[in-house]
This record gives structure tokens, C-alpha cells and sequence, in this order.
């Protein structure tokens, strides 16, 4: 007679299911925690740089639309190659993107940190852009890959507070180190902790994340995207039409190429057909677009007009980030649980509100005012950041993530781009290539005034394409 001693009982399937979920749970700490620590890293280094940009106008005597290449360099290098390489990471594996990319960002920064004029620093700063791409084309790529449905939001919610936070430190720490250290040490302090993220990604990370592994790479599309980026951008900081007619009909050929190639470097089908993915991307171009230069602007107003040094500027500045950094992982969760659209659209309005009230500036302005202002702008910005990632993350299917990561990138650097090249386009008109002295103070301040209602207009006409994306449950 049989014995039913020798059959398994379920104890063992137990056990078996506990090592699974432990390995995955660990999966997903180790995932998390470098992706978090990578996404700090780069918009750290970007509102550092914006602190430290009037000292090194000082240090090489260069007017204001030059400084602002400085801080545009880094973005377009990194918006003309997202896409690209977030399409790279889903064939050749998003691992092998992800962990490339830090270490040409480090290369980036120690060569920002030694150039000796201001042309080599702006090349410097493309280095530091491609390499950033990589890294925004594939962290929320794997945190979408490791973490399912019901879980992402808050995961997107703690990463996108990790870039808050990487936001708020860069003020303080970019204003403490370029009065007490100069500027250079902005962009040394990058070197040892990407070389730290690049040693634990290489180590830690287990998986590629390739789900369309075997696929081909789309080269030419590549290369037109990249440029027609370029050409446009271009045109728009430097006003020059030949160049923006060039970007136009380069967009026009690259929609038309990629919509008739089998395996496009960018799904134009995810556009035509997907009306959540499409306006919730063209709710983050125009958030972006109208709030990032916000920081370069104020940096200026008050080192300028109001006299405050790098370090007390950051502590004012910082205002802003912080509160974003607290209310972002919260925008998450809630973004699991209510719409997301809701959540952005109501983040949309009140960055909108925040903005208009800085169109009133002027050199009598209370600094409690600002701060005030800031804050404001904080919360509206958390609010509408992590539901609408998680809104576009959430619309497509698993071998687009990487696409839709790059895209989420692409917005969001294509934006900032946008907003730099909008407030260059003002000074250009309003100020002109002049070194900034206490005569140009109140061109200044109407230069800012100006931008500010742009920046408002463009916020009200993206609550419309914010609450116009559908639902996504």
C-alpha cells in the first residue's frame, strides 16, 4: 500500500513561495534604492548649477543668454538622446543603458569642474547630458518593470521625491560650496557619488530588462530625432528662423518615416492611438516648459537685484523643492487610488496660481513673499509630477516601457529646454547680449515679469490637456 508520507506536503510549497517573494521583495528594495540615488544625482546637479552660474559669469565675463547655454547644454544633450537610448534599453537591455550612463555622467562632471574656458565647459555639459539621458530613459523604465500596477504609483511617488529632493539640496549645497569652495566644486561633488551609484548598479542589479530583446535598432529615425531636437532649439534661443524652418520639416519627415517602419525608436502609434499617453506627455512639456527656468530666474533676481550671496540664495530657493520633496510620494499613493488626472490637473491650477503671482515681481518684493510663492509652487508641482507619470507608465504595455520612460525623459528635458530657450528669447529682446550690471536691474525684473505671464499662459492651456486624457482605470 502506498505511503502518502512520501508525497510533498504543502509546507514545502510554502517555503518555496517565501523564497520567492523574499527574492522578489529584494528585487525591488535593490531596484528602488539605486534608482532613487541616480535620479537624486542629476537634477541635483542642475539646481546646484544654477546657483553657481552668476560666479562663473564673474569668472569668465559672459552675458546672461551665454549663461543660460550653460544650463541649456546639459538639457538638450539629454532630451536629443532620451528617446534614442530609452529604445536602445528595451532591445539591448535596460541595465546595461542604465549603468553606462553613470559613468559618462561622472566623466561629464569632472570635466565640467576643470574646464578652463566657457566653451569647453558648455562641451563638458553636452557629456554630463548624454550621459543623464541614459539614466532618464531607463530608471523609471526598471521601476515600472520590477513593481506591478497596484504598487507603482508609489514607487514613481518616492523616486520622483528623490529628484525633489535632489532639487532641494542643490540649492543650499550649490550655494554653501560655491561661496566657500567657487563653483567648481559644484560639479566635482558629482564625481565620486556617481562613481558610487555605478559601482552598486553594476553589482546589484540582476537583470537586463529587455522585453524586446531581438528587435532592430532604429539608427536613421535616431539620427533624425536627435537633430530635428537640435535645429529647433536652437532656433528658438538664438532667433534663428532657417534653423526653426530646418526643425519643422524634420519633425514632419520623422513622423512620416517612423510611422511606416516596422520597429520604430519611438512608437508614433502610442501618440495616434493612446489619448491618455498622449496628453498626459503633452501636459508634462507644458509643465516643464512653464516652470523650470523658474529657479534660473530667481537666482538671478535675487544675487543680482537683491543682493543675497550663492549660500543664501540656495536657502531661499530651496523652499520650493522641499516641499515637493514632501508631497511627492503622498501625489503618488494618491495616484492609486484616485484618478490620476484629477490629482495632476488640480497640481496644474495651482502651479498656475503661483506663477501668475511671480509676474508681479519687482525689486520692492518681500522675500517672505517669495518664499511663500515657492512653496506654493512646490506643492503644485508635486501634485501634478508622480500622478502623471504614473498615468503614462500605466497606459502602455510592458515592451513599451522603455519608450514610455524616455518619453516621460523627453518631456520633461524637451520642456526644460523650452522654458530656458522662452526666457533667453525675452532677455534677448528685452536686455540683448550685455554683461548684467545695475543698469540693466529693472530690464532685468521686466524680463522676469514677462516670463512669468508666458509661463502662466502655457500652465492654464495644460490643465485643459491634463483633465482631457481620459481615464486610465
Amino acid at each position: 500500500m502506498a505511503s502518502f508520507d512520501k508525497f510533498p506536503d504543502d509546507s514545502c510549497f510554502s517555503e518555496e513561495r517565501r523564497t520567492f517573494k523574499s527574492e522578489n521583495m529584494n528585487t525591488k528594495f535593490i531596484a528602488l534604492l539605486i534608482t532613487v540615488v541616480a535620479s537624486f544625482l542629476t537634477p541635483f546637479m542642475g539646481s546646484a548649477t544654477n546657483i553657481a552660474l552668476p560666479s562663473i559669469g564673474k569668472e569668465f565675463e559672459v552675458d546672461a543668454i551665454t549663461l543660460g547655454w550653460i544650463a541649456t547644454s546639459y538639457l538638450l544633450a539629454a532630451g536629443m538622446f532620451s528617446v534614442p537610448f530609452g529604445r536602445l534599453a528595451d532591445v539591448r537591455g535596460r541595465k546595461k543603458v542604465f549603468v553606462i550612463g553613470l559613468l559618462v555622467y561622472s566623466i561629464g562632471s569632472f570635466l565640467s569642474a576643470i574646464a578652463p574656458s566657457t566653451e569647453l565647459l558648455i562641451g563638458s555639459r553636452i557629456v554630463q547630458g548624454i550621459g543623464g539621458a541614459m539614466i532618464f530613459a531607463t530608471s523609471v523604465a526598471i521601476l515600472t518593470s520590477v513593481f506591478p500596477p497596484n504598487e507603482r504609483g508609489k514607487a514613481i511617488g518616492v523616486n520622483t521625491g528623490a529628484v525633489y529632493t535632489g532639487l532641494s539640496l542643490g540649492p543650499f549645497l550649490g550655494g554653501y560650496l560655491t561661496q566657500n569652495f567657487g563653483w567648481r566644486s559644484v560639479f566635482f561633488i558629482n564625481v565620486p557619488l556617481g562613481i558610487l551609484v555605478f559601482t552598486l548598479a553594476l553589482l546589484k542589479l540582476r537583470e537586463e530588462w529587455a522585453e524586446a530583446r531581438g528587435e532592430r535598432f532604429d539608427f536613421k529615425g535616431s539620427a533624425i530625432y536627435s537633430l530635428m531636437l537640435l535645429l529647433t532649439i536652437y532656433s528658438l534661443t538664438e532667433l534663428a528662423v532657417p534653423f526653426l524652418i530646418a526643425g519643422l520639416i524634420l519633425l514632419f519627415a520623422f513622423i512620416a518615416y517612423e510611422s511606416r517602419v516596422e520597429q520604430p525608436v519611438l512608437e508614433i502609434r502610442l501618440f495616434r492611438n493612446n489619448l491618455t499617453f498622449s496628453l498626459s506627455n503633452l501636459a508634462a512639456l507644458l509643465n516643464y516648459s512653464a516652470t523650470f527656468a523658474v529657479g534660473f530666474i530667481l537666482s538671478l533676481y535675487l544675487q543680482y537685484v537683491k543682493g543675497f550671496d550663492p549660500q543664501n540664495t540656495g536657502m531661499i530657493l530651496i523652499s520650493q523643492p522641499v516641499i515637493m520633496a514632501i508631497f511627492a510620494t503622498f501625489a503618488g499613493w494618491l495616484s492609486d487610488r484616485i484618478e490620476p488626472r484629477i490629482v495632476a490637473s488640480a497640481g496644474m491650477a495651482v502651479t498656475a496660481l503661483s506663477l501668475f503671482i511671480f509676474s508681479n515681481i519687482d525689486a520692492s518684493t518681500s522675500i517672505s513673499l517669495i518664499v511663500a510663492n515657492l512653496m506654493l509652487l512646490g506643492f503644485g508641482l508635486a501634485l501634478f509630477s508622480s500622478p502623471n507619470t504614473n498615468a503614462i507608465m500605466s497606459s502602455v504595455e510592458r515592451k513599451f516601457f522603455g519608450v514610455a520612460s524616455a518619453t516621460v525623459a523627453t518631456m520633461r528635458l524637451t520642456g526644460q529646454v523650452l522654458s530656458m530657450a522662452l526666457v533667453m528669447l525675452v532677455f534677448s529682446i528685452l536686455m540683448g547680449r550685455v554683461e548684467i550690471t545695475p543698469e540693466y536691474y529693472p530690464m532685468l525684473i521686466e524680463s522676469a515679469r514677462l516670463s512669468f505671464m508666458l509661463f502662466t499662459v502655457l500652465c492654464i492651456v495644460g490643465i485643459f490637456a491634463s483633465l482631457g486624457r481620459g481615464r486610465i482605470r
